[in-house]
């Protein structure tokens, strides 16, 4: 009768190599969850500067064409 060694005996992978393994797996999903999330701050924060941006150039313009009516 042969035995086969099993995923973590002999020839296998170790459990120390399965752990650091799953470690990174779990970091990688972290890290993705966080960049996306700065992703989507980053764009908040674009929007609102560009709003900001659109209503002094629409205020200076249209203060320039006030004027002239007057």
């Amino acid at each position: 009768m042969v035995s086969q060694p099993g995923l973590f005996y002999g020839g296998g992978i170790s459990v120390f190599f399965f752990l650091i393994w799953l470690a990174c797996i779990g970091l990688g999903i972290f890290a993705f969850i966080l960049f996306v999330k700065l992703a989507l701050r980053a764009i908040t924060a674009l929007d609102l500067y560009n709003h900001a941006k659109n209503l002094e150039i629409r205020e200076r313009y249209e203060s320039v064409k006030k004027d002239d009516n007057v």
